[in-house]
Order: structure tokens, then sequence, then C-alpha cells
């Protein structure tokens, strides 16, 4: 008998055994480091994705929450890859409701914004300068006021939620990019020290600032502030994924270093209140604020999402005697998050992040407090076109979370509530956390965020401003069906010069970005001669 068969089979098991020890050596990929030899079918299946839609299941926009266009936009934009398309638009722009359009001028004296944007990928050697129009805390005079150097940062997601290797790769990816993480409200670990800076949440648990008891305890967030860069305090009063609800960190999920932590017992779930028990009302909420602020130095803000309106309107009035407030104000769109939830709260509870933080924006706006707060969003913002609609309703920093996720490896799967989360990002599994190589994940992260910041850069360039803060609601349409396009500013009952920064402000921010640029201008007449 033919000994061909025999080695035929012993060469396919040496070629899949090779395969296997690659797959298990290499960083680069989550997904192969997990599952050796069979991961690669996910990478076979993607190349020939697109095929397969167009002739079978679906197209590129069509799905949720991200489609396959908004995916591999952030997937290249992190890989420093391609990230051009070619042959026009796939979106449906006859038929299309809410289409936006972007108004660019045909003369401009800004100067472009390769002069901020060094080379056309956006290495992140090479950083795209773009640092928010207002310094968060100043108007209250913060001993620690500070201007974000990034227009675009990391958002609220808790160590516990995510592995400890992805909130390692958030943290060295925004020192990298020069951004900020929001810790989340699950507490500041060992992992959000490798060199980026800091927002800390402040939840309902009071989870890295609570006594013995689970009372909010300040003497611990002094001293734990004190111990690590944070910039600001922003205290979670809801979010998007499950507003009014709060959240619940299964029992599997909770390790002896959580359980550290965030001082909670091992083997029992987790529940977060659904409110806060330091404060009850506007009143003593801002007493809280301030008690904070003073014993801190830094800046105090809320983070929540939107449904009735009579507490934005209480804390408007509150504030219009300037002797007490919130330094900013982080709106938090209801289309849900990173957060598991019932479907209902993440379907139908708490307003959109378009018409949430427009009525949410007018409030401040009507009682003359605009300029006085740095107002954040946080929503689906990671891609261009939803960022440029945010800053034009009036934003003036962006808070990014799942697009965060899928620079370092996140592929959709939706299994953030299961555990089982493919790539290691959202799970407490040493199997799965181990497949996500912080180090390379962190590059991701910061060329990501720095290609997001050039197209920004890019798109005010075509506007004919200095800076995306200086877009205004007049700049956007939304069109519906190519028949009609109607200004931002008309359809959320905008007035004349909301959405855009006063005129201090304004004179500021462009001073700001031509001292950004200027001096490369001026560099080739100043150069010595040989």
């Amino acid at each position: 008998m033919s000994r061909t068969p025999l080695w035929a089979g012993l060469g396919g098991l040496g070629a899949v055994a090779a395969i296997a020890a690659r797959d298990l050596t290499q960083r680069t990929h989550a997904i192969r480091r997990n599952y050796p030899v069979v991961g690669n079918l996910r990478y076979a299946l993607e190349r020939v994705g697109p095929e397969l839609r167009q002739y079978i299941v679906t197209s590129n926009d069509e799905e949720r929450p991200f489609s396959r266009d908004q995916r591999s936009w952030v997937y290249a934009s992190s890989k420093l890859e391609n990230n051009y398309t070619g042959f026009g638009t796939d979106n449906d722009v006859e038929r299309g409701e809410s289409y936006v359009i972007i108004k660019h001028r045909t003369f401009s004296d800004v100067a472009p914004s390769s002069a901020l944007a060094h080379g056309a990928k956006g290495e992140h050697d090479d950083l795209v300068r773009l640092p928010a129009a207002k310094v968060i805390g100043r108007p209250r005079g913060r001993r620690h006021a500070f201007r974000p150097e990034s227009v675009v940062n990391v958002s609220g997601m808790s160590f516990g939620s995510l592995s400890g290797p992805a909130i390692q790769a958030l943290n060295h990816g925004v020192a990298l990019a020069g951004a900020y993480q929001n810790t989340g409200e699950g507490g500041l670990s060992d992992h959000h020290r490798q060199g980026g800076d800091l927002m800390f949440q402040v939840g309902t648990a009071y989870f890295g600032c609570r006594d013995e008891h689970g009372r909010f305890d300040i003497e611990r967030l002094v001293e734990l502030c004190a111990s690590a860069p944070v910039r600001a305090v922003e205290i979670k009063l809801s979010q998007g994924a499950k507003p009014g609800l709060g959240g619940m960190l299964p029992a599997a999920k909770i390790t002896p270093e959580i359980s550290q932590i965030r001082g909670i017992p091992l083997g029992q779930d987790c529940a977060s209140p659904s409110r806060h028990t330091a404060f009850s009302d506007v009143d003593s909420m801002l007493d809280v604020v301030e008690q904070i602020a003073e014993r801190t130095g830094l800046p105090v803000g809320i983070k929540s999402a939107v449904g009735d309106l009579v507490f934005w309107e209480q804390l408007a009035e509150a504030m219009v005697d300037r002797q007490r407030g919130v330094d900013f104000v982080t709106v938090d769109g209801g289309e849900g998050g990173t957060g598991a939830a019932p479907l209902i709260f993440t379907d139908s509870v708490a307003l959109p992040f378009r018409l949430g933080f427009a009525r949410v924006y007018a409030t401040f706006a009507r009682a003359g407090l605009a300029d006085d707060v740095t107002f954040i969003g946080a929503g689906k913002l990671g891609l261009p076109d939803n960022a440029m609609v945010a800053m034009a309703m009036g934003c003036d920093v962006l808070h990014v979370a799942r697009e965060a996720m899928l620079s370092i490896g996140c592929i959709q799967a939706q299994k953030c509530h299961t555990d089982h989360c493919p790539t290691g990002v959202a799970t407490q599994s040493p199997w799965l956390a181990h497949g996500l190589d912080p180090q390379l994940k962190a590059v991701r992260l910061a060329s990501y965020l720095n290609t997001l910041r050039r197209d920004l850069l890019k798109v005010s360039e075509a506007v004919g401003v200095w800076h995306p803060g200086l877009v205004d609601a007049d700049d956007i349409e939304l069109v519906s069906e190519a028949r009609t396009g109607v200004p931002l500013r008309e359809i959320y009952g905008y007035e004349h010069g909301w959405g855009s920064l006063g005129p201090d402000l304004t004179d500021e921010v462009v001073d700001l970005m031509r001292g950004l640029v200027e001096p490369e201008e001026r560099r080739p007449q100043d150069a010595p001669t040989s």
C-alpha cells in the first residue's frame, strides 16, 4: 500500500502545528492568539465579506450599531492603513433621511491643516495638534483648571467591565496621543497608571472613594486624585446605555483585584444604585461639587443622559449667580454604549444624543452660561461626520468609547455582558485577555485618535475656520431624500449665536491655532544660513 497518504497526513498535521505555533506566539491579532488556526477563518471571511454582503447578506451601511463602513474606517485608521474610499459614496443619498452635509467655503484665509497634521496618514509619531477651545474650570477659578490637549478623548469604561490589558492599552494610548482617559465608575486601578492623564469618574456606588459602608468618602477621593495624574472629576448621574438604572457587575467578573479596587466582596454580584446617596437634589449636588473642587483643586462636572428637563432647568437657574456650579457637562446619548442593559433601556429610555444635547445646550444658552461651561459629548461621536455635527451644536470636547474599543481589537461581537469577549477587550477571563497585547494596541488607539483629529482639522479648513469648535449650526444641514436640506440651527431651534463660541473665546482659539502654525511657517526664514 502506498505511503503517500500517511506522509500527506503527517505533513498536514505539521502545517497545522506550525500555524498554531505562529498564532500563539504572534501579538498582533487577539483572535488568532486566543483561537489558533480556526481564528484565521475570521480574517479569510472578512476579506471576502464585501462580496458576500453585496450579493447575499447586507450592504456596508446596514449593520448596527456600527456599520461595516464605520468599523472599517476605525480599523484602517488605527492601523495607519489607507482609510480613503473610491468610486463615490455608497450611502443612499437619494432616499436617505437626515443625511449630514457639511457646507464648505470657496474662499478662506485659514492656514492649511497640513501645518498642524504632519503626514497623510496621521502617524502617531507626528501628533496632530488639536486642543480644546475652552479651559475646563477657568470660569470658576479652579486651582488646577486645564485646557485638554485633544478635543477627542476616551470615555468612561471601567476596569471590571474591560480587561486589565484593555485598560492598559487605552491609558498608554492616550499618553501617546496627548489625550486623557475617563476611568469609568469602577475605580482607579494600576492598569490606569500607564502614563496617560485621567478624568476620575464618581459613580453612584462610589468605587474607589467609599467607606466601609459604601458611602461617599471625600478623604479617600482626595487621596486617590493626588496619587495619579487626575485632571478632573466627573460625577456620573446616569449613562446612555442604562439611564436611571444603575449598573451590574456579575460575580463571575469580580476578581480579587477588582474586589480590592472597588471595595466590594468576592462571590457576589455587584449592583450600583440608580441614584446617588451623597446628594438628593440640585442644591445638595452643587454643595458636593464645590466640596470636591475645593479639596482637590480640580474641575468638577457631571455626566448624564437626558430625559426630563426639569433637572437641567434647575441646574442652570442655580448657576446663574455664578456662586456655585459645575465646570463641565457631559451629555451621553440614549442610544446605548459600552454598558450592558435590558433591551428596553438601550432602545427606548433617554433621548438620542442630538436631541438630548440640543435641549441641554439651549437651557444653558438661555441662561447666558454657554461660555462658562465646557460641553462634552458622548454617544457614537468617534466618527468624523457625527463629531462635526456635535461640535457644530456646541460640543467642546468629545468622549469616545466603542470606537476606542474597536481601535484596540473589538469586532462588535456584542458579547460584552457574557464575559466571553473573543478579543479580550470586555472580559475578565485570563485566557481571553492574554490575547490582547497592550503595547501594540496602545499604538493603534493613538493612531485612531490622531487620524480623527486630522480629519476634523481638514473639514474645519474646508469650512473656512481654524478649529472645529468654530463650525456652527449654520454650517451643517441634514438632507432628506435629496430634496430638502435644513440647517441644524432650524432643526433644533437654536437661536443666533447658539452652538458658537463667544467673541472672546473665538479670538482666543484662533490665536491658539495660529500659534501652533506660524512658528513652523516662519522656520525657513528664521533658520541660520551656513
